[in-house]
């Protein structure tokens, strides 16, 4: 992987996972700015570039993007499909028209099971879409559930197809702090791009050559929007018109 430090910026920084990407981005020398609602409750550590604003308010996120190398979306709702459409999708489509024809790598985290139409995956699965779209280089990493690890389960196994949806923890279990290590690593692996993977954790240690992993998945097709391997079960003809317009929206931008 490339040892250039990069502008990174963190969307949901203040999360459980968002911190970790922050500590970890900091850690490999990466310069990180991180966009939150309100900086005097942000805790976040010396060093980051805090900037006020709103995923949801499209004027909040031009000073965001400027000058940034790569761009890890951590961030993610709580009450339900409405929710999910205003801010995991809608925040991702607002970052990703501020963009404005530039490039940076996104790594974005969804969920395992996000392909099951159920709740509102459905908006995490379109946000994916989005990124797809949007013609920059990108990694979408569906993690497993948080922190359930054994002392001695870290090695790192990405899955592809979605096929695990239990809702529950049989599903797989991966660490926060690994979680956030394999966003951050995806910013400077040309072996990551355009990877679609769920992120499980097996047992055994952690592996310390990240590309060698990224290189074992299958990319995705050139211009499809789905995830190598992922069911055939969302049809764009039936997709709501404010999605399709949405999708040719992010393609415009990302011209030059």
């Amino acid at each position: 992987m490339t040892a250039s430090a990069l502008n990174i910026l963190a969307v949901g920084a203040t999360g459980s996972i968002g911190r970790h990407v922050v500590e970890e981005a900091l850690r490999q020398g990466h310069s990180v700015r991180a966009l939150v609602r309100d900086p005097r409750w942000s805790q976040l550590p010396d060093g980051v570039e805090l900037l006020t604003g709103d995923l949801t308010v499209p004027a909040d996120l031009t000073a965001a993007v400027e000058g940034i190398d790569g761009i890890v979306f951590t961030h993610g709702s709580h009450g339900g499909p409405s929710a999910a459409e205003a801010l995991d999708y809608g925040g991702v489509r607002n970052v990703l028209l501020a963009l404005a024809g530039r490039k940076p790598h996104l790594a974005l985290m969804t969920a395992i099971g996000v392909t099951d139409r159920k709740g509102a995956h459905d908006w995490k699965r379109r946000a994916e879409r989005l990124v797809r779209a949007s013609g920059c280089p990108y990694t979408i990493v569906r993690p497993g559930w948080f922190d359930y690890n054994d002392a001695d389960q870290h090695r790192l196994v990405f899955l592809q197809g979605d096929t695990r949806q239990t809702g529950s923890p049989r599903d797989g279990v991966i660490a926060r702090s690994q979680i956030a290590a394999v966003l951050v690593a995806s910013l400077g692996s040309r072996q990551a791009d355009r990877k679609t993977f769920e992120l499980v954790a097996e047992m055994g240690a952690q592996q310390r050559d990240l590309d060698a992993v990224f290189a074992a998945a299958m990319a995705d097709a050139a211009d499809a929007l789905d995830g190598a391997k992922d069911a055939a079960n969302m049809a764009l003809d039936r997709e709501p018109a404010a999605v399709l317009a949405d999708l040719k929206a992010v393609r415009a931008a990302s011209r030059p």
